[in-house]
């Protein structure tokens, strides 16, 4: 089981690697999208390669990143039924999920995908658009971004199978943190607080001296 847990940690560690290098994509995308608006207005000159490249690092930093997304939880969930459910049935209900589920998932959409990909590649498709990109590229994402995301599927499997034999922390303890708007809410009532209480402070008078 042991060398399960390593092989989790190693995991989590390339999808947290995965998660943070993606920032750069989205930061590549927010770069071109601005500088195709000023050569539209400045130099009245735009390109469909401009375009599709934007949404090529979208699709790239969407789907790669999706492992990520699985490892800090932040997947749409419905919890209505499940989190009235006991800890262990909820270990259950997520092994489950993991390995019949989200598994076959992956394995189909890479099975399908690749030779596509492949096609793709050989062919050298190009974009019907006037000025559009080559193809592959952006289906390189698929399998790549399936990868990624069966293989946290797998950690978390065996973060959950470990929990049950006592071999390692609650897995689900994630799940009753706040999320991240929660804690900008708490942080911005705080911070109200602070500021009421300071100006109720502020015009307090202050008690005139005393003659002797």
């Amino acid at each position: 089981m042991q060398a399960l847990i390593k092989l989790s940690k190693a995991i989590d560690g390339l999808n947290a690697l995965v998660g943070k290098a993606v920032i750069w994509l989205i930061f590549a995308a927010t770069i071109i999208s601005a500088l195709n608006a000023v050569v539209r207005k400045v130099f009245n000159y735009s390109s469909n390669g401009y375009l599709e490249m934007q949404w090529y690092l979208f699709a790239w930093s969407f789907l790669v990143a999706a492992g990520y997304t699985l490892l800090h939880r932040e997947h749409v969930r419905i919890d209505v039924v499940n989190s009235r459910l006991s800890k262990r049935t909820q270990v259950w209900i997520d092994i489950i999920g993991f390995a019949f589920f989200l598994t076959p998932l992956c394995l189909v959409t890479i099975y399908l995908c690749t030779p596509l990909l492949i096609e793709k590649y050989q062919s050298g498709e190009i974009s019907g658009n006037p000025g559009g990109l080559i193809r592959w590229p952006v289906w390189l994402s698929i399998p790549i971004g399936f990868t990624l995301l069966m293989l946290q599927g797998w950690s978390e499997l065996i973060k959950r199978i470990a929990f049950l034999r006592g071999q390692g922390p609650d897995p689900m303890g994630r799940l009753t943190s706040k999320s991240a708007e929660e804690e900008l809410a708490e942080a911005l009532r705080v911070e109200a607080i602070r500021k009421e209480a300071a100006l109720v402070q502020g015009s307090t008078p202050t008690p005139a001296p005393q003659a002797r």
